[in-house]
């Protein structure tokens, strides 16, 4: 028995068996051939199409332009000799068509396989180093094959590369902040100005809620709030923050503490940034975006009372694109947010500036051409 999945392909001397890795918790593949420099793009996406992998055995360079060549094929709109499909009717269809196509390019593109050794290397022709890379996101190696999607070890370079190069961040000046392989990059930057132009309450004390790579933290900190208290539940995101808070200079003023939404105790302000979609992520890193069943804003909101200090302000930062979708109405969340005992005392609205809200092309378009994010002042409502 083992505590891993493991994935089984035919070998010149045997099946031979592995482990399986997949950060999105995809199940190992039941099909599985050889794959090398002589496979074609057609022939490896008929293949994956109809579920069966593709153990890469050739060149990784030439790997990269197979899956590109793959991904071109997926992009392609279907030939019907009947007329061309009915455009969504709503942004809601047009969510749920663009998800499944999403998911299934995922599934179609994650069939091309890469061979690792026990300590990450990649024994290929032209291969990157990536051992680092992989330790940074899996730990150290123990010395057991694996073996993973090219696309996930494209992701884990890039990962890679973001968290060496950083992302400016404006409010801060200029300085960066450096995100982990699985934590949300703060790439844009709406949320963070409202937290640094919004008048604070208070200098004495702050929580922020769900922190990630801690910018948010940052911010308050640069602000000159004495001390802010940063949560998360997720390993990554709380090393994550630390590390950003330490390089900034920041870690006298911040603690970092692994929690559920609240830490103990009560605060003159507790900011929280939540997923601002209520729909089920396909992979961990989605749920910096996708709060299933609005868990997180409604754990925000169902006890912020308990955690704010009497006059105190919770800031909730959230884009209504999820309202433009069809998703949730803003009733809704007023309602959620009166039935919380909570009242708005003020609210700071900013535009995207992302490329997708000017790209008529984009098959959300008319969500993000109208989508607003909004930092919520609210208080504790009278009795």
């Amino acid at each position: 028995m083992t505590e891993h999945p493991t994935l089984t392909w035919p070998d010149t001397e045997g099946p031979r068996t592995v482990r399986w890795r997949s950060e999105a918790g995809v199940p190992a593949p039941k099909r599985v051939v050889l794959a090398d420099d002589s496979t074609t793009a057609d022939a490896a996406y008929r293949l994956a199409c109809e579920g069966t992998a593709l153990l890469w055995q050739g060149d990784f360079q030439n790997a990269r332009q197979l899956l590109l060549a793959m991904g071109r094929r997926a992009e392609r709109k279907p030939r019907k000799a009947a007329a061309a499909p009915k455009a969504p009717a709503t942004p809601l269809e047009a969510f749920h068509l663009h998800r499944q196509a999403q998911a299934q390019r995922a599934r179609t593109l994650g069939m091309v396989l890469i061979p690792l050794e026990g300590d990450y290397g990649i024994n290929l022709r032209r291969a990157p180093d990536v051992r680092l890379t992989c330790e940074e996101a899996w730990g150290a190696p123990n010395g057991e094959a694996s073996v993973v999607s090219l696309r996930e070890i494209l992701g884990l370079i890039g990962a890679h590369e973001w968290r060496k190069k950083g992302v400016e961040i404006a409010a801060l000046d200029g300085e960066r902040i450096h995100p982990y392989y699985g934590v949300f990059s703060p790439v844009r930057g709406e949320y963070v100005d409202l937290v640094a132009r919004t008048a604070l309450p208070s200098l004495e004390k702050a929580f922020d809620i769900g922190t990630g790579t801690g910018v948010l933290a940052a911010v308050l900190a640069s602000r000159g709030v004495k001390h802010v208290v940063a949560t998360d539940q997720d390993a990554r995101a709380l090393a994550c923050a630390r590390e950003n808070l330490e390089r900034l200079g920041y870690a006298a003023q911040v603690e970092v503490v692994e929690a559920d939404l609240f830490p103990p105790g009560r605060a003159p302000l507790v900011v929280c940034n939540p997923p601002w979609v209520p729909a089920r992520p396909a992979s961990p890193i989605e749920y910096a975006v996708f709060d299933p069943d609005s868990r997180m804003l409604r754990g925000f909101l169902g006890g912020l009372k308990d955690h704010l200090e009497p006059r105190g302000e919770g800031w909730l930062i959230l884009s209504d694109f999820a309202e433009h979708l069809g998703l949730r109405t803003r009733e809704a969340l007023v309602e959620m947010i009166v039935q919380a005992g909570l009242e708005v005392v003020g609210r700071e609205d900013i535009r995207p500036r992302h490329p997708k809200a000017s790209d008529p092309n984009d098959p959300l378009y008319r969500a993000r051409a109208a989508e607003v994010t909004s930092l919520w002042r609210l208080k504790v409502r009278p009795e």
